[in-house]
């Protein structure tokens, strides 16, 4: 440990439904946290937009608010770490202003400019350049979109920034990306850390539009004197280049050594594996992205609507929880665990499919749909809960198998997002993955693993791997019960087999 006088470090978190700050001191205790909630537009179908300016905004307030409850100077904060959802596009002019709303990592409207990369340059050179298949949630397609259906603003495009790296600018007058957050770009080039000049090309993308590339735990720049005045931060205060929202929770899990892994489930699901090279899923199913750890790489399977799943149904389908949880200060999505606990594992044959909005790993599909299979006259609510919980987890089973296909050691499973804090989803992973299960004591997600990083910058840690040992603790774990571990077997091969009976017919109701 070096530098004991440092007593705050700041975590920000750009996140599609809100944006997260996390005040933490230099022992990982949290001083204050605060969450500033907004929406998003679905003007078309798959189109999902949000301004920028929006964050910005939510940010500023987000960051006063942690100032105000932690009661700590603002000259006493050491350094800001960055992260925030990923691959979604921000498009500056000249004027470095923002040209159109930003294209979201969830949006789907770009399956002709991957199918347009994958025939024109190749699903093996794109992997080969880039380490990863063209996907729609991939910042560079939604790119290819604008040149193609709005040409007016493609002609003035200055600056192709991601979520937090906006912010970034906002706070420092700074253009930077770090690695990790680039690697969901298609544009850089994995496994040499640096931006592809070569995919640019083939893409016809000027390599002067991109932001330049840090390490994740370098400094950026300082607080800007106009940031400072609107945000209550000291003027000069140290900003790092962060990570994208999976390496930054991950480094918030301790996801930093070979054989720990991480299932999270946040509006997403990822399971997520560090890697000391760099190790590619010659399928593309699997992403390889460089780690916020610097010279270390990870591997990802991601489950498009993980927690988005309850989310819809908690939207939908479970008004009167809502209310009685605001009457009685609980948490809706606990009295909805509650009542899926009623029911039995295996929901008496009830299987759900959770793809809300396509699928990444391991089918590709973004075409994918939703579903609920083996409903009889005796299923109630409480199994259609619980089928939710179990059929997320049966998708991110499916990208661990994929993790330990590749040889990768899953010796230490952490859970963590919002399914960490039911203790019936842990127990559900444990039983799926026939492994204990940790939590993280600290489960203030990417915004955590940003404070460290910053932490790493400022100079409060010599280095990613001494932070997480110093701040990061987990709880006990669960072990899998051995009555459920041969009922989810079951369930999960016919889980499998229902993808792809129902594959052929997605296309078809995608055009309804």
């Amino acid at each position: 440990m070096q530098n004991r006088h440092a007593t705050g470090l700041i975590g920000i978190d750009v996140g599609a439904s809100g944006v997260k700050v996390v005040l933490i001191n230099d022992s990982g205790i949290t001083l204050a946290e605060a969450t500033r909630e907004y929406g998003y537009q679905q003007n078309k179908p798959l189109h999902v937009e949000q301004d920028p300016e929006v964050w910005w905004e939510n940010t500023c307030l987000a960051v006063r608010d942690v100032l105000a409850s932690s009661g700590l100077p603002a000259d006493s904060i050491s350094g800001i770490g960055l992260t925030g959802q990923m691959h979604s596009l921000v498009l500056l002019d000249r004027d470095d202003k923002v040209i159109r709303p930003a294209i979201l990592w969830s949006d789907q409207r770009t399956q002709a400019q991957c199918e347009w990369i994958t025939r024109e340059i190749g699903l093996d050179e794109t992997i080969r350049l880039v380490a990863n298949p063209p996907l729609t949630n991939f910042t560079a397609t939604k790119l290819l979109w604008v040149a193609e259906h709005e040409p007016h603003n493609y002609a003035r495009i200055n600056k192709v920034l991601l979520p937090k790296d906006y912010i970034r600018y906002r706070l420092t007058g700074v253009f930077a990306s770090d690695v990790s957050d680039a690697s969901g770009t298609l544009l850089l080039d994995v496994a040499n850390r640096r931006w592809s000049r070569e995919m640019c090309e083939a893409l016809s993308i000027p390599m002067d539009w991109l932001p330049d590339v840090y390490e994740s735990v370098e400094v950026t720049g300082g607080v800007t004197a106009d940031a400072a005045e609107v945000t209550g931060l000291a003027p000069g205060t140290k900003v790092v280049a962060g990570a994208g929202d999976q390496a930054a929770g991950a480094v918030g899990n301790g996801i930093v050594r070979p054989g720990i892994v991480s299932s999270t489930i946040g509006t997403s699901g990822v399971v997520f594996a560090y890697a000391e090279g760099i190790v590619k899923d010659k399928a593309g199913r699997l992403h390889t992205f460089c780690h916020a750890v610097p010279g270390a790489w990870h591997v990802m399977g991601v489950t498009q609507a993980a927690g988005g799943s309850l989310q819809w149904f908690r939207n939908e389908f479970a008004h009167i929880e809502q209310s009685t949880a605001k009457l009685i200060g609980r948490d809706p999505y606990e009295l909805l665990s509650m009542e899926a606990e009623q029911v039995e594992a295996g929901c008496e044959g009830l299987i759900y499919l959770p793809y809300l909005m396509g699928e990444r790993t391991p089918h590709l599909d973004p075409l994918a749909r939703g579903a609920f299979f083996g409903i009889t006259g005796r299923h109630q609510r409480a199994h259609f809960i619980r089928a939710i919980l179990e059929g997320v987890t049966f998708s991110l089973h499916d990208c661990l198998r994929l993790i330990r296909a590749l040889d990768l050691p899953v010796e230490e499973i952490r859970v963590s997002g919002g399914g960490a804090r039911s203790e019936l989803w842990k127990s559900i992973q444990a039983d799926v993955f026939q492994q204990p299960v940790f939590a993280v004591e600290a489960n203030e997600g990417p915004a955590f693993g940003a404070a460290v990083l910053a932490g790493v910058g400022a100079g409060c840690f010599t280095d990613v791997q001494t932070a997480c040992d110093t701040l990061i603790r987990t709880d006990e774990g669960i072990t899998p019960a051995p009555r459920n571990v041969s009922v989810y077997e079951k369930a999960y091969g016919l889980y499998g087999a229902l993808y792809e009976s129902l594959k052929p017919h997605f296309r078809e109701v995608s055009t309804w």
